[in-house]
């Protein structure tokens, strides 16, 4: 399971310069640390790993911190869908882990609550050729400060089966929704439809529903964070989708979120959105017809739609510490020593680079080169951009997405009946509920 741009990126020397005795500078490059409190003891929670290699590789590097600095790290991992809320209940009551590893636009829900990690950040974006600007304005406020430290972005691309799309006629996977609508037209004209999930299927649902809307230019509002979603732009995304949604295997509307994995390495779809989990599942089997899945598969970005741009949605997951812990340079360093190189790129490698990074520098992870199936991961974060598109993130971006909005607009034309311009309309008095 699988389970978005606005700011540019801004140079870091007048905050090193204004932080103090923590900086220093050595052989050109700005170098920090933060003095872990006397009898530091942290607790941090994330989510459940897609892959197993990344939770290995996490506890790998939390051990060495611990051994490093003698601070024990308690590690709680939760499904992915859990996290969140459970964020909400320790910001409200005051208590509960001193990091938690989320999801998009949790920390701009109680920014107040959390730490500021500004000089952090901003090293880390120093050192390792500056932040993508997704990453930027996920982590960072209005007004510039950072409350959430990026981890990377679970990419939601596109897996399909090599030699079903050439028996389809297309000798390379399209990239305009023109030649994509006729493959997947043509891939169930042979037997092997496409599968996207058409329901409430977290962490699916969404990206790659967003591809296909703001590919038309369509969004949810604009950048005076008004409502925008009634428009020419969107009418004529759900009609493309009216017609996409044709080709799909049947059932997808009652999807779950494991359900196109599981009908991907079954061999029942030729066509889905997921992360590397798929591939990862089916390398990694025992048994030869998913190892034949996984010689037969690979990956592609999302389509780029009229726009001429690319136009994608990812799970972004990042850092936050709380304002309750008691050992805040404790929490910071950890998150220092778990962002560096040293640490990162292994971790990053170890789980097939299911999490895209968010710093530039890594795109020089030597990782990247294993396998060329992994190469369209590489780029995720810098094609994404933010969900709150084309407005700022905040409560009411956050709850639009958690109320299936868009989902439920697309879905509603496709197999509930409404005609374009009754789902646009539907959309547009529910997201108004929240923006006002």
């Amino acid at each position: 399971m699988t389970n978005h741009v606005r700011r540019k990126i801004v140079g870091t020397t007048g905050v090193l310069a204004a932080a103090g005795p923590m900086f220093w500078i050595h052989s050109a490059q700005a170098q920090t640390s933060f003095k872990p409190e006397k009898g530091a003891k942290l607790r941090v929670l994330r989510w459940k790993r897609f892959v197993q290699p990344d939770e290995d590789m996490w506890m790998a590097n939390t051990k060495k911190f611990s051994e490093k600095y003698g601070i024990e790290v308690r590690t709680d991992h939760e499904n992915w869908e859990d996290v969140r809320p459970k964020a909400a209940v320790a910001a409200n009551v005051g208590a509960g882990p001193d990091v938690i590893v989320g999801w998009l636009d949790d920390p701009h829900l109680y920014p107040d609550k959390l730490v500021d990690i500004t000089d952090l950040a901003e090293y880390l974006g120093n050192k390792y050729g500056g932040w993508f600007p997704t990453a930027r304005t996920y982590g960072t406020t209005a007004k510039g400060r950072w409350i959430g430290l990026p981890l990377g972005a679970s990419g939601a691309l596109l897996n399909y089966r090599v030699s079903w799309v050439k028996e389809a006629g297309f000798a390379k996977f399209p990239t305009n929704f023109d030649d994509y609508l006729r493959l997947c037209q043509a891939l169930q004209k042979n037997g092997h439809p496409a599968g996207f999930a058409l329901s409430h299927a977290t962490g699916d649902s969404e990206t790659w529903m967003h591809n296909v809307l703001w590919g038309f230019g369509g969004r949810l509002v604009n950048e005076k964070n008004q409502v925008a979603i009634n428009s020419a732009e969107t009418i004529r995304a759900i009609e493309y989708m009216q017609q996409l949604s044709k080709t799909f295997i049947e059932g997808v509307a009652g999807w779950s979120g494991v359900a196109n994995n599981n009908a991907f390495l079954e061999g029942k779809i030729s066509l889905t959105s997921n992360g590397i989990s798929i591939y990862y599942a089916a390398k990694t089997s025992n048994d030869p017809a998913k190892k034949a899945v996984a010689a037969d598969m690979d990956h592609a970005p999302m389509i780029v739609g009229p726009v001429g741009r690319p136009t994608e949605l990812h799970l972004l997951s990042q850092a936050m510490v709380f304002k309750y812990g008691k050992y805040p340079n404790a929490a910071k360093e950890f998150l220092r020593f778990m962002w560096e190189r040293e640490q990162y790129q292994p971790w990053q490698a170890a789980s097939l680079g299911y999490v895209s990074h968010p710093l530039k520098a890594y795109d020089d992870n030597p990782f990247w080169n294993d396998d060329p199936k992994y190469a369209p991961f590489k780029g995720v974060v810098a094609r994404m951009q933010p969900h709150s598109y084309a407005g700022t993130l905040g409560y009411a971006s956050a709850a639009c997405l958690a109320d299936w909005i868009v989902v439920d607009m697309f879905a509603s034309a496709c197999v509930g009946g409404k005609s374009p311009q009754d789902a646009a309309a539907e959309a547009e008095r529910r997201a108004k509920r929240y923006y006002g």
